[in-house]
């Protein structure tokens, strides 16, 4: 069986491009732009277009295994007024949540398994903090507190008895092979709603020390490199384990 993908707020299709090149099917999209459907159109025919994202009903359109949505950033982002997701056009992300609790509803809880979240790495800082924990929470359908640092990390997880909640913030220049991209960083959130793979989806384990050339073990300071910082609050709250950036380079 194929795993299948539904892509909101799709532009010019880049997750049903990036799945489809490891064997995941896309099903259908939903985007309002004329000139990007006409580029998904061409790159994948046989996916269906569903329109405007507030006119779906998440229980009626077809379930996907894996649901992608990088909801507009505009009001998120450090170039604009920064309403946040109270702006009319960030606003927008609550639109996806609905249809993912209207599909897990109508599903019994079986679809979609994994959502993707991207968006701009202003989304840490807009409202002081707070649209950030509004995502994490939405998602994670339970309270969460804020860092007692009082900033997001820029890589991080939630761990609860709730879906498993894994960001990171990735940069498009250290990607692409041989032509080096424009810096363009960006947040990616991966919520596992089966599971506790969210980490194995979006981090890339490797050792926390180095090697000399001489041959001997070079270690870096535990406490500048493996330190995570944890966010324990009263009662049956999910644990915040936000990471240093160094811990994931």
């Amino acid at each position: 069986m194929k795993i299948t993908l539904g892509s909101l707020f799709d532009g010019i299709g880049v997750f049903p491009l990036a799945a489809s090149h490891f064997g995941i099917l896309p099903v259908w999209a939903s985007e309002i732009e004329k000139a990007p459907i006409s580029i998904t159109r061409r790159h994948f025919s046989e996916m269906r277009h569903l329109g405007d994202i507030t006119r779906l009903d998440g229980g009626k359109i077809p379930p996907v295994h894996v649901l992608t949505f990088g909801s507009p950033c505009q009001n998120l982002s450090t170039m604009g007024a920064r309403e946040g997701l109270t702006g009319s056009q960030s606003g927008l992300f609550y639109e996806a949540i609905r249809i993912i609790r209207e599909m897990r509803c109508a599903s019994h809880g079986l679809y979609p398994v994994i959502a993707v979240w991207e968006n701009v790495a202003g989304a840490f800082t807009s409202g002081n903090g707070l649209d950030f924990r509004a995502v994490l929470e939405a998602l994670g359908e339970t309270e969460l507190p804020m860092p007692g640092s009082g900033t997001w990390a820029h890589a991080g997880m939630v761990g609860g008895d709730g879906p498993n909640l894994c960001w990171r913030l990735m940069d498009a220049q250290y990607f692409g092979g041989s032509r080096r991209l424009a810096r363009r960083r960006r947040v990616f959130l991966v919520a596992d709603f089966g599971g506790k793979r969210a980490g194995k989806i979006l981090f890339k384990p490797r050792e926390l020390h180095t090697y000399s050339e001489f041959g001997g073990a070079s270690r870096v300071s535990a406490a500048r490199t493996d330190r995570v910082l944890t966010a324990a609050p009263r009662g049956k709250v999910p644990i915040l384990h936000p990471f240093q950036e160094r811990r994931m380079r």
